[in-house]
């Protein structure tokens, strides 16, 4: 029995003279459910900073195409990726540093939500679903300044490009491309060529954001747009965008082939609750490819109980997220050169699906029943370009 129908089955416990009522009571919900996941729609996973910008592109376009998603690494028969007992010699998971070293890499966040209807929700023409969604790419390169007697680095980051894509409900509202040299002139354009400095320390996080002043400064203002160029430098963006959450949670620097670890993360989905998983890090494989060592190491969460008070409030707060039925899957690879101490690709993806069923369907003997249908991605990619 899905979650729908047992709410619908609590329902109808009601005495025969109030059924009738219930009924209206169900589908006056129902509607009003669908409303209000279209509102959430439309304000979810968009740029934040006041009203959208406006941009030269016509409603009915379709969201612009960035970089392909990476394909995972070749899987090895499942015989050989059941758990083992940890074997061969241990290895230092940790990022190595060289004063002046400069590596050149891209970072990818995004963000979607879509909302669908099927059946008879398909062919009602008062409902439109479509997709939010907020992408950025941002290629910088990170030049190493000293090194400290722990291995800690001071790194200056230059922004080389930006990529930065938004729609609402299938409206695009922003296509930033900084390799179009009209898109120059918009605030995050001004971003590019500006340079920031972190603290990175050898487990992949970043400890301090050092300066960001000059960033920030070329972009400061109070409109919508000069907003959301500022939200790219501010400091937890910053922090975000350079950690390694699989090095950081590792907690120990030599490691063999079949050790794991875990860390746990957090996710809010609005009026859909909040969602908690510990991430399980697994050492794979360590191969020889171009005369380098890598370490490949999969990732594979599963749902955790461990939230915050505040996180718990928010979870309480989520009651559409009982009307429906829920899937989700959240995995993610890296792979690592043991003997540079450089990250090569590091990979992460949630989703999460959300279906729920008219549940005065069954009782109508609805051919079709209406079904509404969500999904949220969330996504977090860095690749190593040179």
């Amino acid at each position: 029995m899905t979650c729908t129908e047992q709410i619908y089955t609590e329902q109808t416990r009601l005495e025969p003279g109030r059924k009738s009522r219930s009924r209206e009571v169900r589908i006056y919900s129902w509607f009003l459910t669908v409303v209000i996941c279209l509102a959430v729609l439309a304000t979810s996973c968009a740029p934040s900073g006041g009203e959208p910008a406006k941009v030269e592109v016509k409603p009915s376009e379709q969201m612009p195409e960035l970089a392909a998603e990476p394909v995972k690494p070749e899987a090895q028969p499942e015989e050989q990726i059941l758990p083992v007992e940890p074997q061969g010699e241990p290895v230092e998971l940790s990022l190595k540093f060289a004063p002046q070293d400069s590596t050149t890499y891209r970072v990818t966040t995004q963000a979607d939500r879509t909302i669908k209807g099927e059946g008879a929700l398909a062919n009602d023409s008062t409902f439109k679903g479509g997709t939010t969604s907020n992408r950025i790419e941002m290629t910088f390169t990170q030049q190493i300044k000293s090194v400290d007697d722990n291995g800690n680095a001071v790194v200056e980051i230059t922004i080389k490009e930006i990529k930065a894509v938004a729609m609402v409900k299938d409206n695009v509202i922003l296509d930033f491309d900084s390799s179009r040299e009209k898109n120059l002139n918009d605030p995050i354009g001004a971003l590019v060529g500006q340079s920031y400095t972190i603290e990175l320390t050898a487990a992949g996080d970043v400890s301090k954001v050092i300066d960001a002043r000059q960033a920030q400064a070329a972009v400061k203002g109070g409109s919508a747009a000069q907003k959301r160029a500022m939200e790219l430098v501010s400091q937890d963006a910053i922090k975000k965008r350079h950690s390694i959450p699989a090095l950081s949670a590792c907690g120990k620097n030599q490691i063999r082939t079949g050790d794991n670890w875990s860390s746990v993360d957090t996710f809010s989905f609005g009026m859909m609750g909040t969602k908690s998983y510990e991430r399980v890090y697994t050492l794979k494989e360590i191969k020889d490819e171009q005369n380098s060592r890598l370490a490949v190491i999969e990732m594979n969460a599963i749902p955790s109980a461990e939230l915050t008070e505040e996180q718990r409030q928010e979870q309480a707060m989520g009651i559409f997220s009982k009307m429906f039925d829920n899937t989700e899957t959240y995995t993610g690879w890296l792979e690592m050169n043991l003997d540079t101490g450089k990250i090569n690709e590091y990979f992460e993806k949630l989703q999460c699906e959300w279906v729920a069923v008219d549940p005065t369907a069954a009782q109508n003997n609805d051919e079709e029943p209406a079904v509404l249908r969500m999904a949220a991605t969330r996504l977090y990619r860095i690749e190593k370009i040179e």
